[in-house]
């Protein structure tokens, strides 16, 4: 089997309204669709889903970065997964969402190639994934309502709460969140880098009282020895980094400085299912669970974030929800799995289980 074409696409997606968090709003997002197709007519579809302060692209960049990779993946074997990743490092730097795309692509191919769900190609058992959903930044009480409607009407049960723009403005939600939706309702913060050492030590015992279990990112990216810091403070809650952790390396100094209880892996940020792997590996090696969680993305990249869930027992939690933030039926993306409330479920079907339309 070989690489006989890829194409690509862009595709604007028009979020239904603002979505803030620490460090910007966003209202749209530009992403790339990705299309190879090998010479006996299996076709693989990936993404590419840039956000310029965390992965550094654009969509401008990702559609030339393809143009570079594409004369060299074609008539290449397209399960020889690390053999393309090796090729992708030794041109690129950074570029994870480009390299993503094409990775997801291979697994997607490899899976229909075998008739089997990604997720089995992986290594899981069953299809179904807890997932959570985000509650963007806004008037305390607006968080508030939105909890409660998350909760009542479609049945979450864990709720990623943005915060870090005021620690105090965030304390007042929190508490206005648990005051609507009780303390079954298990909670997540996420500062998206936007507390200094000091307010984000000063912010974990009223977190902890109000029962929030875990924290993300409340630090600048860089500042490990910062995080590993405000972990040694904490008193049961756990520390997740995210912005910090782009690939395997970054998972090996979080480990040995003890920065983080649990690692985010976006395969928009790493590049993919196969360096997602090797982070995870890291971190089940030093007693560290992940996450894995996604940008603004279609049902087919989210579809492969659920599956390396499914698959991967040290992946205890999910944050693969940003379907639910634009309409659907603009991006020509369908399948992947259903979901009702946290509950989600992966479709039964070869590669990624999703109809394109490319």
């Amino acid at each position: 089997m070989q690489i006989k074409s890829i194409e690509f696409r862009k595709l604007r997606i028009k979020l239904s309204g603002t979505f803030k968090v620490a460090f910007g709003e966003i209202n749209y997002l530009d992403n790339v669709l990705v299309k190879v197709t090998t010479d006996d007519g299996i076709t693989g579809f990936g993404e590419a889903a840039p956000l310029v302060f965390v992965t550094g692209e654009t969509v401008e960049s990702i559609l030339a970065v393809l143009e570079i990779l594409r004369p060299m993946l074609i008539g290449l074997n397209p399960l020889a997964v690390d053999q393309i990743h090796a090729k992708m490092n030794g041109v690129l730097h950074g570029n994870s969402s480009a390299r993503c795309a094409i990775d997801l692509a291979l697994y997607d191919i490899h899976g229909k190639a075998l008739g089997k769900p990604v997720y089995q190609i992986l290594g899981g058992g069953g299809g179904v994934v807890m997932n959570d959903v985000t509650i963007g930044i806004a008037d305390p009480e607006e968080m508030a309502r939105s909890a409660k409607y998350y909760v009542e009407e479609k049945g979450f049960r864990i709720l990623k709460i943005k915060v870090g723009l005021n620690p105090n403005e965030d304390i007042r939600a929190i508490r206005l969140i648990r005051e609507k939706v009780g303390y079954k309702v298990h909670l997540r913060v996420d500062a998206n880098q936007g507390y200094s050492v000091s307010e984000a030590v000063g912010i974990l015992e009223p977190f902890r009282e109000l029962g929030v279990e875990a924290i993300e990112q409340c630090l600048p990216e860089w500042d490990f020895e910062g995080a590993a810091y405000v972990r040694a403070k904490a008193r049961g809650i756990q520390l997740m980094l995210d912005e910090s952790i782009h690939g395997p390396q970054d998972a090996v100094r979080a480990c040995k400085l003890g920065a983080a209880d649990i690692l985010n892996i976006k395969l928009m940020k790493c590049g993919g299912l196969y360096p997602a792997e090797q982070i995870n590996a890291v971190a089940a090696a030093n007693g560290v669970t992940c996450m894995v969680g996604c940008m603004i993305e279609t049902r087919l990249s989210l579809t492969a974030g659920l599956s390396f869930v499914a698959a991967k027992s040290n992946v205890t939690e999910a944050d693969c929800d940003s379907f639910m933030y634009y309409d659907d039926t603009q991006t020509g993306v369908t399948g992947g799995f259903t979901s009702e409330g946290s509950v989600f479920r992966l479709k039964d079907a070869p590669g990624f289980g999703v109809e394109v339309d490319f």
